[in-house]
């Protein structure tokens, strides 16, 4: 088939997408396995589609021992496997990504909503018996593929538009179905569960804490109750007491063979939930377990407490039912030491539930049915003012009304032998006790829904946190441990639990209902760049926190370091360097950029970075903005090498850009060619083409885009909430704190009152030759802190959060941008930096803290370059120097030998986040 058949073959399957359920003639799916013969003389034999594809759905499960007989052939390191949807539109098609394709996953860049072209299929056989015995679906896995355009340029919501993915048919499928959970319709197609490995639930795409999929129940399942004991008003009495069992055990030497000869495993336990922890995952690539999950539940009776185990499919049934002070009635369990506390008490008990030797018999009671009621659970709420007094370590309650909701983040975990990786946000609470806001670092606690409602002016109970203290400064915040549990209102929490009747509860809901929404929603902030505790002002202090030894790295070895990052993981790397360039621009002015380089270390040819045309300001809740990316996409392997033209220039003097004009010349490499990132170059090869800073797009051939103009930008998003913010909406705002401190007085009547007892480019590395360039100098909006709008305020949070795994929970293109940033983004300073040990050179966004940060104490500086960068903020005692003046003194700068310290932060794709945090001067 010619090119322009092709062409006119795409946009007439564009337009006439399938929306009844049914499959077209014309679906490019059908089409690519009509052409498929299988030879029976070769093990693996491919089909190509050709044509455009787009993948809705991907899932994560993690390998067991039927890996090597599957993928004999696959190397890489990762424990994942992945699971992929795929639509042409007209039917849908599920898939497992082949291991070689694990690193495009990992980095964001194949990702639901992307394209999808020149897919090659291969035949595999479903690890699962009944899945073949059910359908004659037929299973594949992509073993290569090409993502068209990236992130920003790609958006497969907009051609399946008016297309309901969920009552696409599947392909090759006869018979059997699993019901759409959003239309309720019948959609008929195979089991969806792992393809390749002998696991019963998928694990989230980023974290390894959290549940995921309809396997985790909400509701309890049924009990084994008598009729008699299922009446109304029947009391439920216990049959033993933990007291006794921890006695038995002991007799018997901490074999439990007492507790089992005499039926203890089947004697009824009535036990209170004290504390609940978070999940557990334990799957391992040399296990086939089918549910590998584990969760810890602290419950009490009215003799004693004991740990009680939830395995395997009990946890998967029952996690999600149960809370913090339930009653519960417990029969089928195993008396067990200890692991927790056999060091220490080898007689120490726990009670395992698992689903047989013996069943587990769970039962929810209410509290009518038990005559002697277990101690309720314990709180111990601390303030903010209490904090400041707190020793490190210790364990607290604590409730805020949340001023500023971070974006997720991932680091290495230290205990995981550094494979796994820990999702967590950052939260500032007030609670009116002191002017300091608490400062959270929270965790993943195994509760999804829960994480996804918090945002400013949200009110949050977070139970079982630890103070962390830094040793050096009187800095200090919470973080979450195995047992926290986070209650949020606007979920219904709050006027269920016990804590609402504490004397410190009810005083922050007065605190509460006195406070004046727009004043609040005013310095609401929402993501953005946020580090805590501040690094230390002298470079002494500094060594000393990392113990003498701050791991620094060459320039090359930066590169690679910032290569391995997966989607959203932070790290901490430091270069030594001096400072080449200082520019300064807010984003949206980049035609007005303020610019100073240093002569004795600027190219004959100076670069300047390229502008974007210029875009209308900020409204409140809505811009035009679009992010550009220079960087080509992975599978086409483009290099990009950027020119400017411009007129002669002094290098040391501060500079004022307008719109320049740029040659483009893109350089295809072969797939071998390690080079997957744009290139900065003085000059550059090749046939140029002049490109019109109104239309700076590539040819077409490139399926690369790089700006899109703002008009452009306009037309084509489809945003239902795309009106500035006024200050009319700010009266829909009447009454959100109150409506969230009511949650506590719900069904308050019967309850006693008196239990008180308690550079313009996107991400530039330098694999090739001829460039060792890298950074991102246009900043992203990932970057600023925004302002919370509160009318958006769901879709806001989706904007900011991890991508999703199913196309319908992503966010439309561009969402980010259609919100402004907060009152205290003046601008950004980009700073290019040549590493001394080789070269390198990186453009890191350098953002001064305002005068008055919250979280820090009051500083004093001279507000030079030299203090600015050793503290990361403007002084406190005087206003901050204006941009133009700082950029007229950075000649100060100039030959600086530095440490520097970044903060690098992958945000998916081809874009990383490098911020310069601090920068110590180097005495010879």
């Amino acid at each position: 088939m010619t090119a322009p058949t092709m062409h006119r073959t795409v946009m007439v399957w564009s337009v006439n997408m399938a929306t009844d359920g049914s499959m077209r003639p014309s679906c490019a799916i059908q089409r690519t396995f009509s052409r498929y013969q299988p030879n029976p003389g070769r093990s693996s034999c491919t089909v190509v589609c050709r044509e455009s594809l787009f993948l809705v759905a991907l899932q994560r499960y993690g390998k067991d021992l039927g890996f090597q007989v599957i993928f004999p052939q696959a190397i890489h390191p990762s424990d994942s496997l992945y699971d992929a949807t795929v639509t042409d539109g007209d039917c849908k098609l599920r898939v497992t990504v082949d291991p070689s394709l694990n690193g495009l996953v990992e980095r964001n860049i194949l990702r639901c909503g992307c394209r999808l072209r020149n897919v090659s299929f291969a035949p595999g056989l479903s690890v699962r018996e009944e899945a073949r015995d059910r359908s004659s679906c037929k299973t594949y896995r992509v073993v290569s593929l090409e993502v068209v355009g990236d992130s920003e340029t790609c958006d497969g919501r907009e051609p399946l538009t008016g297309v309901n993915v969920g009552r696409l048919p599947w392909f090759g499928v006869s018979t059997g179905g699993d019901p759409d959970r959003d239309t309720g319709q019948e959609a008929v197609g195979p089991f969806l569960l792992p393809l390749r490995a002998q696991r019963n639930t998928y694990l989230p795409l980023w974290n390894n804490t959290d549940y995921y999929g309809a396997a985790w129940r909400d509701t309890p399942p049924s009990h084994n109750l008598t009729d008699t004991e299922e009446e109304e008003g029947e009391e439920v009495s216990p049959a033993v007491t933990i007291r006794e069992l921890q006695e038995e055990f002991s007799r018997w030497g901490g074999t439990g063979g007492g507790a089992r000869q005499r039926g203890g495993a089947r004697r009824r336990l009535v036990v209170r939930v004290m504390n609940k922890s978070k999940l557990v995952y334990y799957g391992k690539a040399d296990t086939n377990c089918e549910c590998p999950y584990k969760a810890l539940l602290e419950v009490r009776d009215v003799s004693a407490g004991v740990c009680v185990v939830l395995w395997n499919s009990v946890c998967v049934e029952w996690y999600r039912s149960l809370r913090q002070g339930q009653l519960l009635s417990l029969v089928g369990y195993r008396v067990k030491r200890s692991f927790r506390t056999q060091d220490q008490d080898p007689a120490e008990i726990e009670l395992s539930l698992n689903s047989r030797n013996p069943a587990a018999d769970i039962t929810i009671l209410p509290e009518s049915s038990v005559s002697l009621s277990p101690p309720n659970p314990s709180y111990s709420f601390h303030c903010g003012k209490e904090l400041l007094d707190c020793p490190h370590g210790n364990l607290c309650d604590v409730i805020g009304l949340v001023v500023f909701a971070g974006r997720p983040e991932r680091i290495r975990s230290k205990d995981a032998e550094g494979a796994g990786l820990l999702e967590y946000c950052w939260l500032l609470l007030e609670d009116g006790t002191t002017d300091q806001p608490i400062a959270v670092q929270l965790f993943s606690t195994s509760q999804p829904e829960t994480h996804s409602k918090i945002h400013p002016l949200s009110v949050v109970v977070a139970t079982r946190m630890k103070l962390i203290r830094s040793p050096e400064s009187s800095h200090q915040h919470l973080t979450s441990t195995s047992y926290t549990q986070v209650y949020c209102s606007g979920s219904g929490h709050h006027s269920k639990m016990p804590y609402r009747r504490l004397r410190p509860v009810r005083q922050f809901v007065q605190w509460l209902q006195s406070l004046d929404d727009g004043q609040v929603l005013d310095r609401a902030v929402v993501g953005g760049f946020f580090s805590y505790p501040p690094l230390p002002v002298t470079l002494e202090n500094f060594m000393r926190r990392q113990k003498g030894v701050p791991q620094l790295l060459r320039g090359e070895e930066f590169q690679r370091e910032v290569k391995r990052l997966q989607y959203r993981e932070k790290r901490t790397l430091c270069i030594q360097a001096t400072i080449t360039m200082v520019s300064h621009c807010r984003r949206g002015e980049e035609d007005q950029c303020l610019l100073w380089t240093d002569r004795r270390s600027a190219p004959s040819s100076p670069r300047l970075p390229p502008s974007s045309p210029r875009l209308p300001p900020f409204s409140p809740c809505h811009s035009p903005f679009k992010r550009s990316s220079f960087s080509p996409s992975t599978s086409l392997n483009t290099s990009l090498r950027l020119s400017p033209i411009t007129s002669n220039i002094t290098p040391s003097s501060p500079l004022r850009l307008s719109p320049i004009s740029y040659h483009l010349s893109p350089t295809i490499h072969p797939p071998s060619s390690p080079c997957s990132s744009a290139c900065l170059s003085p000059s550059s090869s090749g046939s140029p083409v002049k490109l019109n800073p109104r239309l700076q797009t590539l040819p077409a051939g490139s399926k690369r885009r790089l700006f899109r103009p703002a008009e452009a930008a306009s037309r084509k998003r489809r945003l239902a909430l795309n009106t500035p913010h006024t200050q009319e909406d700010d009266d829909s705002h009447t009454g959100t704190l109150w409506s969230a401190s009511m949650e506590f007085l719900q069904n308050n009547d019967e309850e006693d009152d008196d239990d008180d007892d308690d550079d313009d480019q996107s991400f530039l590395t330098a694999p090739s030759h001829n460039s060792s360039h890298m950074g991102m100098a246009r900043v992203a909006m990932e970057t600023l802190p925004l302002r919370f709008c509160y009318e958006r305020r769901e879709e806001q949070s989706v904007a900011l959060a991890m991508q999703a795994g199913d196309i319908r929970k992503c966010p439309i293109r561009g969402a980010l941008e259609t919100f402004s940033p907060a009152h205290s983004y003046t601008g950004h300073y980009t700073l290019t930096l040549r590493a001394l040990t080789d070269g390198v050179v990186v453009d890191a966004v350098f953002l001064p803290a305002p005068p008055h940060p919250p979280l820090c104490p009051p500083q004093t500086h001279a507000n030079l370059w030299s203090s600015i960068l050793q503290h990361g903020a403007f002084s406190s005692h005087t206003p901050p120097p204006a941009a133009a003046d700082l950029i007229a003194m950075a000649a100060q700068l100039s030959n600086q030998r530095l440490l520097c310290v970044l903060e690098v932060c992958s945000l998916g794709g081809d874009v990383t986040e490098l911020v310069l945090s601090r920068a110590y001067p180097l005495r010879d």
